[in-house]
């Protein structure tokens, strides 16, 4: 969810949303997200293979949650366009009255969100709200009439904080949100990292398209956004590592995408 507050939807300005939209195959993009998506993969053939990853890290992370730890309550911020498996999907498929909040500023997402992004039990509770991150105190007081912040909450940030302007930017958001939620949360969070060149190359040529820049931070600069909280095992590290089937590690493609889930003690 990129910086900035959209009222219209620009089909000539490539926007990060759609051009992933395409990357996992979907039909929600514009010629323009084709066109910076397939210069993009030229530039970094792995870039498709982060989004596939992204998900499939969503969908254990969740299931851990919902399951295991037992958290009925999820705020996904910057949840981008609706795919196959969503946040709401995957917990109320566990929990049925799960609690699921979206959070998004761009308008494609918004209309989509309307129209997908709903409870798939009786029992649970899926909304969305339209807001930016950079304005984490707005989305709070909004998420506060949905969720119980007495209980603990899931918070998400799935490969979106590269967007914000600066690195003090995307620690001010994410504690901010932390620091209103109960001990016994936990944030679940990646985002890209400067490991590989071809990804930092992609980053800087889309900065120059229009669209809102990304940017990679490295790999200490992402694990310090965990620091105060109890990472679960394996601990902070790569995406597609985390509690995957030992089965399908030797197959995994390395990709600069680092992260991890962690309870707030």
């Amino acid at each position: 969810m990129p910086a900035g507050h959209n009222t219209e939807i620009r089909t000539d300005i490539p926007h990060s949303a759609r051009i992933w939209n395409y990357w996992m195959g979907g039909k929600d993009n514009y010629d323009i997200d084709r066109q910076v998506g397939d210069a993009s993969l030229e530039i970094d053939p792995d870039i498709g293979a982060m989004a596939t990853e992204s998900r499939r890290f969503l969908i254990r992370a969740v299931t851990h949650l919902a399951g295991e730890a037992g958290i009925r309550q999820f705020l996904d911020i910057g949840t981008g366009l609706p795919t196959m498996q969503n946040t709401h999907e995957v917990a109320q498929s566990i929990v049925p009255d799960a609690r699921v909040v979206y959070v998004d500023n761009d308008p494609l997402v918004l209309t989509h969100a309307r129209a997908l992004l709903t409870s798939t039990t009786d029992e649970g509770v899926t909304t969305y709200i339209e807001a930016d991150f950079n304005n984490p105190e707005r989305i709070l007081d909004e998420a506060r009439n949905i969720l119980n912040f007495t209980q603990p909450i899931g918070v998400m940030f799935m490969g979106v904080l590269g967007h914000a302007p600066t690195y003090e930017d995307l620690l001010r958001i994410v504690h901010t949100v932390l620091a209103a939620v109960p001990s016994g949360s936990y944030l679940v969070y990646w985002d890209g990292t400067t490991d590989s060149q071809y990804y930092v190359r992609m980053c800087e040529e889309y900065a120059k398209s229009g669209g809102v820049p990304y940017y990679p931070r490295t790999q200490d600069q992402l694990r310090a956004v965990f620091d105060g909280l109890e990472l679960l095992e394996p601990g902070f590290g790569p995406i597609t590592h985390w509690r995957r089937p030992e089965i399908e590690l030797a197959k995994v493609r390395e990709i600069a995408a680092y992260g991890g889930v962690a309870r707030k003690p």
